[in-house]
């Protein structure tokens, strides 16, 4: 221990660690606090000025006292005259005043201060090499963020910055027409206009809707949702929702100014295709209709969709962003094309003109007879084409949600009900292919005959058992004649016959709603069915599958399955013939011929039933029926008229098959003389001459 007492302490050598702890912030040393004070500059003082107190600082220990024990508390004096500062053991000596060295206040505290020790400094080594794997850790972090940028997330993260940018259009494709047999446009695409929505874009929804709700006939509750930011299905925010298609180009116009007037953003116009339908209720129920995306709801639109639907384009290109409308293509951007590929067109075998004719034929008729429903089909019967296919009450197919939809379907495939009498010309076509009877052969024909629980009779008086000739038994429709040639028949023959005929199948015309029918086994027949379905009760068909029953008679024995489409049409005009309708024979050509003739006494024969169907100059073919519509599975109120027939008689070229579901009346009162007009028209449209031949004069019974 060292005692300085007043004057300058001597210097010695101090370490690097003594250097350390006596380190004071303000750069100063312990040694350099020993040394005395510089001496003031400015005047010099004299040998009167008061006596400089001096005072000498020794450090007695730099250990802790620990609690103070010497001292008591930490601060306090010892018995050496000592005082404890920090953790270091000072003395302090000195005169003051009156025989001790005196120093000044502000000495003896930076003195002390000087003295305090404070924490070495970390080695630099040590600083230097956290330094250095802190700065290498960060590297590496962002080496590896740049690699998984590069690698992993580059296409991902790439392709979300281009689909901010992009904007798509849709390129509509033009569906295709469905033309008749004579090229003419029964259903095509014109021009016209869609808006669009990007919501994302769209500041005021609620405005907007309120803005274009009149314009597009679009209610405000179906336009907000669209306006409105929303997610698509796979989860995409939406930027593209269509508001309104097929509307006019005049409405679009409008549009367009609106969206300039009052800065609608994110509302757009593009070009779009609509359907129109020329001829409005001209073969509605044939060709059906679309909805505004112009996709098919009814009809052939509906069966054929996808064919004249062809497949949409699109446009999607890179545009700017911000406030401004930039929305326009970046030069040498992305850009990505996907042509339309326009639907193919669809050339029917129904003719125009025909069809006209046949369809207010068959209107004016069902207004006369205050019909519920009817039906009627024109057929030729070499190729079974369909040359006209008419449905009473009709609607407008330009504007269909104007009229019922149950003025939509097609009723001459979709029409189920009892055929009645006209049934009974398959059963004397089966039982002359059957050798069961010839063409010369008489059925001796009772009153009356009971089947079951049920006695069947005729319409027309004869006496209690006569002697009725096969044409006859037609002319007349006798009930109880046919039953009896098809009890020797037979029912499994008969039911074979049935099917032979195209009875309880689909005809596969192309029509959506086609009904098959419905024709049972004998093991399902009742007792009482031996009776009815003979005379065509009991059994459910359309009226086109009974015309094409008729059809085939007309054509030798050959049944031909009648169909509406005769060809598809690609873009580029080249035509596709439609496959060549099944065919098979059912009877010979000769019994056909018998058959023919035999149905050729319905018309002319004394008090037939069908003479209401009779054409000046022309030999008619044919047979009546009065049938039932059955719904909920019981027979409705009212009568099922129809009318079956082919023309020329001895050379037949057509088939019309008439049925009218009235409150009541046969088929010779309500369906003859709408055949006759319909059969005559056709005649006179396709130029067919009369035969010439005679008429044969028939017997009925004897």
């Amino acid at each position: 221990m060292t005692t300085v007492r007043g004057g300058t302490p001597p210097r010695r050598p101090t370490s690097r660690l003594s250097q350390a702890r006596g380190y004071h912030p303000r750069g100063r040393t312990a040694a350099d606090a020993a040394e005395p004070p510089r001496a003031p500059v400015g005047p010099a003082t004299d040998a009167s000025s008061a006596p400089r107190r001096e005072r000498s600082v020794r450090v007695v220990s730099t250990t802790p006292d620990p609690g103070g024990a010497r001292a008591g508390r930490t601060g306090g004096p010892d018995r050496t005259g000592s005082r404890t500062v920090g953790r270091t053991a000072i003395r302090v000596t000195g005169r003051r005043p009156g025989g001790r060295a005196a120093v000044a206040p502000w000495v003896r505290w930076r003195r002390i201060a000087a003295a305090r020790p404070v924490a070495p400094p970390a080695e630099p080594t040590r600083r230097l090499w956290r330094g250095t794997v802190l700065l290498v850790a960060v590297f590496v972090a962002v080496a590896l963020r740049l690699v998984w940028f590069q690698f992993a997330d580059a296409s991902e993260l790439a392709q979300r910055g281009l689909d901010t940018r992009m904007e798509r259009i849709d390129l509509p494709a033009p569906r295709g027409d469905i033309l008749d047999r004579n090229g003419k446009v029964l259903a095509g695409s014109a021009e016209a206009r869609y808006v669009f929505a990007d919501p994302s874009r769209v500041n005021d929804p609620v405005g907007v809707a309120d803005a274009l709700s009149p314009l597009l006939g679009v209610p405000r509750s179906e336009l907000l949702p669209k306006l409105r930011p929303h997610l698509n299905e796979n989860g995409v925010p939406s930027q593209f929702d269509y508001l309104a298609r097929g509307v006019s180009v005049e409405v679009g116009e409008q549009v367009k100014e609106l969206i300039a007037a009052k800065d609608l953003k994110g509302i757009g116009v593009r070009r779009d295709e609509t359907r129109t339908v020329p001829g409005h209720d001209l073969a509605a129920n044939l060709i059906g209709f679309t909805n505004r995306e112009l996709d098919g709801l009814a009809g052939l639109e509906a069966s054929y969709n996808d064919l004249l639907a062809g497949a949409d384009g699109s446009r999607r290109y890179e545009v700017g962003q911000g406030e401004v409308n930039l929305d326009v293509e970046i030069p040498g951007g992305f850009r990505e094309e996907i042509p339309a590929r326009p639907g193919r067109s669809l050339r029917l075998t129904i003719d125009s003109d025909l069809q006209y004719s046949v369809q207010t034929i068959l209107a004016d008729a069902m207004a006369r007879a205050r019909a519920y429903l009817g039906a009627a089909v024109v057929l030729d019967v070499r190729t079974g084409e369909v040359l006209a296919q008419a449905s009473w009450p009709g609607y407008d197919a330009a504007n269909p949600f104007a009229s019922a939809e149950s003025t939509w379907a097609d009723l001459a495939s979709g029409m189920v009900v009892d055929p009645g009498s006209v049934h009974k010309a398959i059963v004397l076509a089966a039982c002359l292919e059957e050798g069961v009877v010839t063409a010369s052969d008489t059925v001796a024909v009772p009153a009356k005959i009971t089947k079951g629980t049920t006695t069947f009779t005729d319409t027309h008086w004869h006496p209690p058992m006569a002697n009725f000739t096969l044409p006859g038994i037609l002319a007349w429709s006798s009930n109880v004649g046919t039953i009896l040639l098809a009890d020797q028949l037979g029912a499994q023959k008969l039911y074979e016959y049935q099917r032979a005929f195209g009875l309880g199948e689909l005809t596969g015309e192309g029509l959506p709603g086609e009904s098959a029918g419905l024709v049972q086994p004998p093991e399902n027949w009742s007792a009482d069915a031996h009776g009815s379905i003979p005379i065509g009760l009991g059994v459910a068909v359309t009226p086109l599958q009974m015309a094409a029953v008729y059809a085939a008679i007309a054509n030798g024995g050959v049944y031909v399955r009648p169909h509406l489409v005769q060809a598809t049409i690609e873009p580029d005009g080249s035509v596709t013939p439609a496959p060549a309708p099944a065919t098979r024979r059912v009877i010979s050509a000769e019994n056909a011929t018998a058959l023919r003739s035999m149905l050729e006494a319905v018309v002319v024969a004394p008090d037939a039933t069908g003479r209401t169907a009779a054409i000046k100059d022309y030999r008619v073919a044919g047979k009546t029926g009065t049938g039932y519509v059955v719904k909920d599975g019981r027979y409705a109120s009212g009568e099922v008229g129809s009318f079956v027939g082919m023309a020329p008689a001895d050379a037949p070229r057509y088939v019309v098959a008439v049925f009218a579901y009235t409150p009541g009346g046969n088929g010779g009162v309500v369906a003859g003389p709408a055949f006759a007009a319909m059969m005559e028209q056709t005649l006179l449209h396709y130029r067919v001459a009369p035969t010439g031949t005679p008429v044969p004069s028939f017997t009925i019974y004897s």
